[in-house]
C-alpha cells in the first residue's frame, strides 16, 4: 500500500504516491517546518526567513537593482579588467562595421542610406565624448567601440578597392 504525502508549499497541496515520510527529514538548520498529522500524512510548511539570511533585512528585487552601479564600479577599479573590457569593445565595433558592410554591399540595396547613418552615428559619439568635462568609464567604452567601428569600415574600403 502507498503511502501519500501532501506538501504545501504553494497555496495548491501536491500529492505524492510512494515516498515514505522518513524521505523528507531535513536537517534543523532548515527554515521549512514538518509535522505529521494522524492520517500519516507528512506536511511540510515553509517559513519566511525573517533574517534574510545575511543577518540584515530581507532584500527587496529594488534594493538588489541599486547596488548594481556600485558593484560595477568595484569590479572595474581593476587595470587589467578595464582594458580587457576596452579591447573587446574595440573588437565588437570592428565586428559590426563588418557586419553592415557585408550585409548592405551584398544586397546592394539601401547601402547609401546605411552609410549616412553610420556617418551620422560616429559623428554623433564623437560630438558626445568630446562635449563631456570629464571621461566615464562607459563613456571610454562608447568611444573605443566607434574607434573599431571606423577602423573596419576603412578595412572593408581597403578591400573593396584592391
Amino acid at each position: 500500500m502507498a503511502q501519500q504525502a501532501t506538501i504545501l508549499i504553494s497555496p495548491i497541496p501536491l500529492r505524492l504516491t510512494s515516498i515514505h515520510p522518513a524521505q523528507f527529514a531535513s536537517p534543523k538548520s532548515r527554515t521549512s517546518s514538518i509535522s505529521r498529522s494522524q492520517s500519516r500524512t507528512l506536511r511540510i510548511r515553509a517559513v519566511q526567513d525573517v533574517g534574510g539570511g545575511g543577518g540584515g533585512p530581507p532584500r527587496r528585487l529594488v534594493d538588489i537593482i541599486r547596488l548594481v552601479p556600485d558593484l560595477t564600479r568595484g569590479y572595474f577599479r581593476s587595470p587589467s579588467r578595464r582594458a580587457l573590457f576596452g579591447g573587446i569593445s574595440l573588437l565588437g565595433g570592428f565586428y559590426v562595421a563588418q557586419t553592415i558592410s557585408l550585409s548592405f554591399g551584398a544586397l546592394g540595396v539601401n547601402d547609401v542610406i546605411a552609410a549616412v547613418v553610420c556617418v551620422v552615428l560616429t559623428e554623433y559619439v564623437t560630438r558626445f565624448y568630446y562635449s563631456r568635462p570629464k571621461v566615464t568609464f562607459p563613456l571610454a567604452l562608447l568611444n573605443n567601440f566607434k574607434m573599431g567601428f571606423t577602423y573596419g569600415l576603412f578595412i572593408d574600403a581597403f578591400k573593396l578597392a584592391s
